[in-house]
C-alpha cells in the first residue's frame, strides 16, 4: 500500500522554493532513457504525485509510449531523499489537468503564459530510500 508521509507531501511540494527540484526519469518504448527537472512536481493525494508538463520535449514523448516513470526528491540540507516509482498519466482536457494547473508553482505557470501545458499524474507503486529500501509498495 501507498500512503506517503506529511513529511514526503510536504518535502516534494515545496522542493522549488528550496531549490531543490524532483528528477523525473522516462524511458522510450525502445528503453532509452530520460530524465529532467520538474519544478512543478506536488503530491496529489495520499498515493500519487503529479507535475505541470509545459515543455513537451523527449520525456514527455517518452510517457506517451512508456507509462514507467521515477520521481527523485533529494534535499542535501535535511537529508531527505526518495525514489518514488509509478505510472504516468498525461490528463489534457479534463478536470484533473485543470487541478495540477490550480496547484501548479506560480514560477512554472509563469513559464508556460498560454497554459498550453498538460497535467501528468503519477500513481505510485513503489517508494525507495536512496539505498534502495522499499519504504512502500503495492506489492
Amino acid at each position: 500500500m501507498i500512503q506517503l508521509t506529511d513529511e514526503m507531501k510536504s518535502a516534494v511540494n515545496s522542493a522549488l522554493a528550496d531549490k531543490v527540484p524532483c528528477i523525473v526519469a522516462t524511458a522510450s518504448a525502445d528503453g532509452k532513457p530520460g530524465i529532467g527537472y520538474r519544478g512543478s512536481v506536488m503530491n496529489y493525494g495520499d498515493d500519487s504525485l503529479a507535475y505541470w508538463e509545459r515543455t513537451f520535449r523527449q520525456g514527455s514523448e517518452n510517457i506517451e509510449t512508456n507509462p514507467h516513470v521515477v520521481v527523485l526528491y533529494r534535499n542535501p540540507a535535511n537529508k531527505q531523499a526518495w525514489k518514488f516509482f509509478g505510472q504516468a498519466e498525461v490528463h489534457r482536457n479534463d478536470d484533473a489537468r485543470e487541478e495540477v494547473m490550480a496547484k501548479t508553482v506560480q514560477a512554472e505557470l509563469d513559464r508556460d503564459a498560454e497554459r498550453k501545458g498538460v497535467a501528468v499524474i503519477v500513481r505510485l507503486d513503489r517508494v525507495e530510500t536512496m539505498a534502495g529500501e522499499v519504504l512502500m509498495s503495492t506489492d
